[in-house]
């Protein structure tokens, strides 16, 4: 009752102006009251004996129920799910009782109501959804005692229990089989939680009508049983035959076949063209194989070692990780492209890289229409419990920036993860408790029930194509063998896997069901299994298989037109300047308002700026060079697509692509007011996420060649959070995937004394990853060469991720800004001179790259100092040996120095070494550190004079280490 105590405090005046509301329209109100008003009405309908009708109609003091009927507010049921429901035991009159053993008491009708509602929200915890073990005790109360019932009212007529559709008055025992036969049998739901009325219902009558009354055909069930037979008799030739070897098989999963081939099918009917499946290595054999069509020929040559390896792109990996595409023909008549995405060991990995796929596809190959491209993700239970980077896609799952118009989840539910039981994998009651984040409905089901299985992913569909919204499915099933095919599971479940060993496998379980209803021949069964068999030798002895048939979509063929690229292309950069017409036709966007609307100062002010810069200055500053590029591309029609924390603003108030109304919040997007015929700019703010997030930009980049895509990082120091995303896909994607990707990273980098947390983005890292040209990382210093390298990931024939260590100071130095004449020609300088110093004097070069370069102009030019050269290296991998041996020519005689503002641990010093050893003669940088820099303002100060001093060879003043030390502990006293 505490949960409702509001209720009986409320003012009487506000519950009749309530009430009145619901009279008229009682979708008006709150669900919790329509629902307290229903009960209301109903005890006014059938009062107990003694008692006269409360009028409902008139004035508030005849419409509103006195104080004294506050215990009418027993007929509410209870909203939360995992809550007891109200306790409606307290004794009634016997003359009530006893009046009638076909008629009711109202307080036994509300008991009957709550009993339903509590079957709805928790019979899912009785349900009998494991094939192999008891279900752990989750306290369900759902005894009859709980609701004030017992055996005696079982015979007893109720007409609560029509909302059943079960009669106008069934009997509570009529009442409890249909629940039971609803809500405790192989399928358990899960949805009470929905806080959408409309969706609520909808899925509620799925599961009280459809799923009763479901019964595929004779043919359907036959389809069922092959698929089973393709999925069971694959694993057991594979285990036959390859005796020992990894393959993950699916054993004891098996009804994951038949489960995606009724989404497929089920998919096409409703107007599903193209799915896309993440999925870890378990059952990947044989979705490849029994799904995705993929020969067996192929399979088999890959484990017997004799298939040719594709290392065109690089080096590949396992067989159990890689991704396919195919088409196929549905029972309806529809042709379905599918793709399984490639996929690492980290398990989740994939499932943000398949909906940025699906995102791109959505909004270049189906105009927006969610309805023609269907995700599929594939969990573990361990792994989806277990990992944040589920939580992360599930809650980005319907942020406008990242919608991709509902999920299937489809976890295959082992029961055990490596070798940890589900009791010390999770702290939820189930591995998808995530979803209920957004409301999303689960429905748990046993896996050794084919056809509840098959109505549960079907409903999922349905689902997902009515709502646009994810679904999760939960089979529960187990794994026949160990991790892998060679572990032994007994060491730590032994009890487990007795059960297990002796335990059918799902077709045999389905074969003797359909048998024993008449359903199918026990013959014709026999018969598949035979001819299975004689089809998988066939393929064994080489008897040639024909690909299913493959037709390349617009994206595809794109992808086909780029070539890989050689060492000669990045030997010189191609042209990218613009033309005169479009820096003026984005200067006009990035400048002007609609009319009425009303900009902050700060932003009139900025506007002001962009204005001066754009047409009487014609000197761009770092954001003005960066629009410039986005907004040139959208004018060759190319999508854009930039996401990030605060990127619309950006991070450091320097992008401001859009702006807000002062007054009304509205937003306004410039670049998407360019003149003429363009695309628009697609920048959103993202969640709070960076390893979910680069994922998703990952996939969108993988499925479109054409487009800019571009994730930003608020600090290049949160890429840590990204680093497995950043590892098992954007630099290994060419060589493990095959799969070329241009997704630009923008990691804001540099040392002004923000601390260890803000400084410094890891080039060591990315460089540590660089090789056989695998990505693109520069630390630039100029707009106009930002621009230029901006352009150049769409000019290039090829595609390469590029990583930029970006500034956060030199957004408003007043040195870094480049004439508008550096974009309308030219094109991405790899290497930079210098122009100062005087080529014969110079016998000291500095190399660098990035903002230390300003910090070492002062110097030289306050200096004078026309004997040292200050050459900056804009890109460092691919490394421009070429250029960069053209600039150290002019200085025969010099001694060059590597000059940087990190740590000599990190930074550039030690890839440097891979290319230079013998040309460097030392390196000027912060000593060697466990943390990326200080955190006292005044330390990073007299470290960055000193190390400005070292690089021109001067007297350090005092600075030494040891001083340092000395500041430190001032500093920490001061704090």
């Amino acid at each position: 009752m505490d949960a409702y105590s509001y209720i009986a405090n409320a003012h009487g005046e506000y519950i009749d102006q309530l009430y009145q509301a619901y009279k008229q329209n009682p979708d008006s109100v709150d669900f919790g009251w329509r629902k307290f008003f229903e009960g209301f009405d109903f005890s006014q309908q059938y009062p107990a004996d003694g008692e006269t009708p409360v009028a409902t109609t008139g004035t508030a003091t005849s419409s509103t129920p006195p104080a004294p009927a506050a215990p009418n507010l027993e007929a509410i049921p209870e909203q939360r799910p995992g809550y007891g429901v109200l306790n409606t035991s307290a004794s009634t009159d016997s003359a009530g009782a006893l009046r009638n053993s076909n008629e009711a008491a109202p307080d036994k009708e509300t008991a009957v109501r709550n009993l339903i509602y509590a079957y709805r929200s928790r019979g899912h915890l009785l349900a009998k959804t494991n094939p192999v073990r008891q279900r752990k005790d989750r306290k369900a109360r759902l005894d009859l005692a709980t609701f004030g019932l017992s055996e005696a009212d079982l015979d007893t007529s109720f007409r609560n229990g029509s909302i059943l559709g079960l009669g106008d008055a069934p009997t509570l025992r009529e009442i409890i089989a249909g629940l039971q036969s609803i809500y405790t049998g192989t399928v358990g739901f899960e949805y009470m939680y929905i806080r959408d009325p409309q969706v609520l219902d909808w899925f509620r009558t799925k599961a009280e009508h459809d799923a009763l009354n479901f019964n595929p055909s004779a043919d359907y069930k036959k389809r069922i049983l092959r698929k089973l037979n393709e999925a069971v008799v694959f694993e057991n030739f594979l285990h036959t035959k390859f005796l020992g070897q990894k393959r993950f098989s699916l054993e004891g999963g098996e009804t994951a076949i038949p489960a995606l081939d009724a989404i497929i099918e089920k998919g096409a009917e409703l107007g599903v063209r193209e799915v896309v499946i993440g999925m870890a290595h378990r059952g990947r054999l044989n979705v490849l194989a029994n799904i995705m069509g993929k020969t067996y020929e192929q399979i088999f040559s890959e484990f017997e070692g004799t298939a040719k390896p594709d290392l065109t792109m690089g080096d590949g990996d396992v067989k159990y990780h890689m991704g396919y595409s195919s088409e196929v023909d549905t029972e309806s008549g529809h042709r379905v492209n599918l793709k399984l995405a490639p996929n690492p060991s980290h398990l989740e990995a994939v499932n943000p890289v398949v909906e940025g796929l699906v995102r791109a596809k959505i909004e270049h190959e189906y105009q927006d229409d969610y309805h023609k491209i269907l995700p599929i993700l594939i969990h573990g239970d361990a792994a989806l419990a277990g990992q944040g980077i589920g939580y992360e896609v599930t809650q980005m799952s319907q942020l406008e920036g990242y919608k991709t118009g509902g999920t299937i989840h489809f976890v295959i539910n082992n029961q055990v993860g490596f070798t940890t039981d589900f009791e010390d994998a999770r702290s939820s009651i189930y591995s998808t408790d995530l979803a209920k984040i957004i409301d999303a409905p689960v429905i748990h089901v046993n896996g050794d029930d084919p056809e509840a299985v098959v109505f549960a992913v079907r409903l999922a569909t349905e689902y997902r194509q009515q709502f646009h919204a994810d679904i999760f499915i939960d089979m529960v099933c187990y794994r026949r063998h160990g991790h892998n095919e060679s572990d032994e599971p007994k060491f730590t479940q032994p009890t487990l896997y007795n059960i297990i060993s002796k335990h059918k496998n799902p077709r045999e379980i389905y074969n003797a069901r359909l048998v024993e209803r008449g359903d199918v021949d026990e013959e014709l069964a026999k018969q598949m299994d035979r001819e299975f068999r004689d089809l998988l030798q066939a393929r064994l002895d080489q008897v040639k298989q024909q690909p299913l048939p493959y037709k390349y979509q617009t994206l595809e063929n794109q992808w086909r037109n780029l070539r890989r690229a050689t060492a000669q292309d990045f030997e010189q950069s191609p042209e990218t300047g613009v033309s005169e017409e479009t820096v003026q036709k984005v200067g006009e966007a990035l400048t002007n308002l609609p009319e009425g609307f009303k900009p902050l100062k700060q932003i009139d002010n900025l506007l002001k700026e962009r204005r001066k810069m754009f047409f009487e200055t014609r000197q761009l500053n770092w954001a003005a060079g960066e629009l410039l590029a986005y907004g040139s591309l959208l004018a060759e029609n190319h999508i854009v697509r930039v996401s990030g924390q605060d990127c619309q603003r950006g991070t450091f108030s320097h992008r401001h692509a859009v702006l807000h109304d002062a007054e009304t919040s509205a937003p306004y997007n410039s670049l998407n007011h360019l003149k003429g015929d363009h695309e628009n700019l697609r920048i959103y703010n993202s969640l709070l996420s960076e390893y979910a997030v680069l994922g998703f930009e990952f996939g969108y980049a993988m499925a479109n060649p054409t487009a800019l895509v571009v994730w930003e990082a608020q600090f290049g120091d949160f890429a840590n959070g990204a680093q497995t995303m950043i590892d098992q896909f954007v630099v290994s994607s060419e060589s493990k995937w095959q799969r070329m990707n241009g997704v630009v990273m923008l990691l804001p980098h540099g040392y002004e004394g923000q601390g260890p947390e803000h400084s410094n983005a890891r080039p060591e890292r990315f460089l540590q990853l660089a090789a056989e040209n695998n990505i693109v990382v520069a630390n630039i210093t100029t707009p106009a060469n930002f621009f230029h390298a901006l352009r150049r990931q769409l000019t290039w024939e090829f595609r390469k991720p590029l990583v930029v260590m970006s500034p956060k100071s030199m957004l408003r130095h007043p040195l870094c800004v480049s004439p508008v004449e550096d974009f309308t020609s030219g094109r991405f300088e790899e290497v930079l001179g210098d122009d100062y110093a005087d080529a014969k004097k110079v016998k000291r070069v500095l190399l660098c790259s990035g903002k230390v370069y300003y910090d070492l102009l002062e110097e030289q030019q306050q200096s004078g100092r026309t004997d040292v050269a200050i050459i900056r290296m804009e890109q460092l991998h691919p490394f421009p040996k070429k250029q960069l041996d053209a600039e150290l020519a002019k200085y025969p005689k010099a001694k060059i120095y590597w000059v940087q503002e990190e740590p000599e641990n990190m930074g550039y010093w030690n890839y440097l070494l891979r290319f230079m050893r013998r040309e460097l003669e030392d390196v000027v940088a912060r000593k060697a550190s466990a943390s990326p820099a200080t955190g006292y303002n005044k330390v990073h100060v007299k470290e960055q004079k000193d190390l400005i001093a070292r690089a021109f060879d001067k007297p350090r003043e005092a600075v030494a280490d040891e001083n340092i030390k000395e500041t430190v502990e001032e500093a920490k006293k001061v704090d």
